[in-house]
């Protein structure tokens, strides 16, 4: 007599978590066509809502995103979004082309659903 006859058989489940990360963060930077012009964080926020807002409407427009750290020098910020509205994002800042009547353009840097991955650019690395 079999002891685990009546044993039910095991059931394994396989759970694969797709962007588990519930935040993505982007550095990005600002280029414009006059490099004397600043902008100042809430300038660079508003002015990032408006592309929402002209590519995706008002629901684009309310999309959650935070500036986390922002240099106002280089015009480069590090942004915080939410994973499923990256790609609107991302997109927006790509056709923004202009800045108070001069051109502009937004070159995304690096992207990743850890901060911690931003700190350092393995391209800019200065060894000794």
């Amino acid at each position: 007599m079999n002891p685990h006859k009546d044993d039910k058989p095991s059931i394994y489940k396989r759970v694969v978590l797709k962007d588990a990360s519930p935040y993505q963060y982007l550095k990005v930077c600002l280029e414009l066509e006059k490099s004397s012009t600043r902008l100042s964080a809430v300038e660079l926020k508003h002015f990032i809502i408006t592309g929402l807002k002209s590519l995706f409407g008002e629901v684009g427009a309310s999309l959650y995103f935070d500036i986390l750290k922002y240099d106002r020098d280089t015009r480069t910020a590090l942004l915080r979004v939410c994973s499923r509205g990256l790609v609107k994002l991302w997109s927006s800042l790509t056709l923004l082309g202009f800045y108070q009547k001069q051109k502009c353009a937004f070159r995304v840097m690096q992207v990743s659903p850890f901060l911690l991955a931003l700190t350092a650019n393995s391209r800019e690395l200065q060894l000794d």
